[in-house]
């Protein structure tokens, strides 16, 4: 996987755990659940951050403030994002060290 699509995906799970966890803080502590590690969370996030390629990481906001998840799988040919199909094309050797964006939604991609 390119390194840059691998600290994207970091990044995004890294901020929705962020979200996740101030959304639902209250409850969780009413419930008896920990939220210490939520400041160490914002440190790792925004330091992952600095390492990803700075126009990289601008289409990554621009598209997580669009659709909320900015990368994601691609499962059976078909981004999962908005279900097009992928051509097969995106999956040569020629390809291989790129960020690859569905051409229907533009979200980045990645095969698990």
């Amino acid at each position: 996987m390119h390194p840059q699509l691998q600290k994207l995906v970091a990044l995004q799970d890294i901020e929705q755990m962020i979200a996740e966890t101030q959304d639902q803080g209250k409850e969780l502590e009413g419930m008896g659940f920990s939220i210490a590690g939520l400041e160490a969370l914002k440190e790792k996030a925004t330091k992952l951050a600095g390492e990803i390629e700075v126009r990289n990481l601008n289409y990554y906001r621009r598209l997580t403030g669009r659709f909320g998840h900015a990368v994601v799988p691609v499962v059976d040919n078909l981004c999962t994002g908005c279900f097009a199909n992928i051509p097969a094309s995106f999956v040569s050797a020629t390809n291989e060290n790129k960020l690859q964006k569905c051409e229907s939604c533009g979200r980045i991609l990645y095969w698990p």
